[in-house]
């Protein structure tokens, strides 16, 4: 696969520095939050993609993070890489979103055993696409995804954008909504339908930026501005490899088996936001001599206890998608955190920002600003109330994937 080099090859100069193993590069991670939170305030009241954050992130060799060893990357497992989404969200949720999305390809790419891949039937080609597109990342390149379509949200059957086979590949055609750092990617993983198909055939293309790809500028939202999560307009000719996996129609199966990178890669990034907003009431209270009051203690109290909790559920899942990914509890684990770790977000920031008062509703207050991102987290798909429909048909004792009145996917 030929990929441009809007990203990687400025940075191609200076290579990343590769974490030598995932301890390492949590601990990165973590030396950049406090960078990375003292540039949010700006880029939220901007509006504008976080460059300097990424500039960061691929210096420190993170972008690499889910690619393996041997193709130059640090070879983390999803738990590896919750830890850091979680220190990263702390730091500048948007900035850990655009980062999330970005791992959710690179991540599905790596952690996909060949032997599975074999099984579906993907040609031997696949994999020296595959290796190419995870080199890049330890090079420096960034990869956005492109699911979400107005009108049909994030569920795959409900999309328009189609693909055509053409003499050397295919034409992906349509609109996509909700990009998280449109413009600024190097590639773009695509859902589209087979255009010659009347079943909801969903295949995944990587679609390099630059001729057919555009930008239209529409993300002007409540929270989580600085994702830049514009429009994106398709009219692009691809190449055979760049079908994802080498095989058609693979979304919806993959959505359902494996749902963690599209469901519990946010967890981790909403358990930063409400740790960030839990620590920043506490300095909020304690300058303002709030802490002393016996209602705001409480209120602390209960939130750091919701916050401890919400983490300790995400980890389990991600424990869980490392040590046994697919199985059926797995994914319920999966399902949970994201459940939780939105729920907790919102509710955590809701309950300080009303215990540290009006003067922590300002514009430009952090507060104000973590408690706009923080309300994203139950929002984003798969939303709370998805999550707990489908949590409630499996307690239920339904397939929560095919006994819905409504399909997930």
């Amino acid at each position: 696969m030929t990929l441009p080099t809007a990203s990687a090859a400025q940075h191609r100069d200076s290579r990343p520095d590769p974490p030598a193993d995932p301890a390492r590069a949590l601990a990165r991670a973590r030396d950049l939050a406090p960078r990375f939170a003292a540039r949010a305030g700006h880029h939220d009241a901007s509006g504008s993609f976080p460059a300097d954050d990424f500039a960061d992130l691929r210096a420190h060799g993170l972008l690499g993070l889910l690619a393996p060893a041997r193709l130059g990357g640090c070879g983390a497992t999803f738990a590896d890489y919750a830890a850091v989404a979680t220190e990263l969200g702390a730091g500048a949720g948007a900035t850990a979103l655009i980062f999330n999305m970005h791992a959710s390809v690179t991540g599905a790419l790596a952690h996909t055993p060949d032997d599975l891949v074999r099984q579906l039937g993907a040609p031997d080609s696949f994999f020296a696409a595959r290796d190419r597109v995870l080199a890049r990342a330890a090079e420096g390149a960034l990869y956005a995804v492109a699911m979400s379509e107005r009108g049909a949200g994030s569920r795959l059957s409900q999309i328009t954008t189609a693909y055509h086979r053409t003499g050397s590949g295919y034409r992906v055609t349509g609109a996509k909504t909700f990009v998280s750092g449109a413009g600024h990617a190097d590639a773009y993983l695509v859902a589209a339908r087979d255009a010659g198909s009347d079943e909801p055939r969903i295949s995944y293309f990587l679609v390099p930026a630059g001729e057919g790809v555009r930008v239209e500028h529409t993300w002007d939202s409540l929270g989580m501005r600085a994702t830049g999560s514009h429009d994106l307009h398709l009219d692009a000719e691809v190449g055979p490899d760049a079908l994802l996996g080498g095989l058609e129609g693979l979304a919806v199966l993959l959505a359902q088996v494996m749902p963690q990178w599209l469901v519990a890669s946010y967890s981790a990034v909403y358990v930063g936001v409400a740790r960030a907003a839990l620590q920043e009431a506490v300095s909020h209270l304690r300058d303002r001599g709030l802490h002393t009051l016996p209602a705001v203690r409480a209120r602390v109290g209960r939130a750091d206890a919701a916050v401890a909790a919400a983490g300790l559920v995400v980890a389990e899942a991600a424990r869980r998608v490392t040590e046994q990914p697919g199985t059926p509890e797995t994914n319920r684990w999966v399902w949970r955190a994201k459940l939780t770790a939105g729920d907790t977000a919102a509710e955590v920031a809701s309950s300080v920002l009303e215990a540290a008062g009006a003067s922590a509703t300002r514009r430009g207050h952090p507060l104000e600003r973590l408690y706009r991102d923080a309300r994203c987290g139950a929002l984003q798909p798969a939303t709370s109330d998805v999550c707990a429909d489908w949590l409630g048909t499996a307690a239920l004792q339904d397939d929560p994937d095919r006994d819905a009145q409504v399909p997930r996917w």
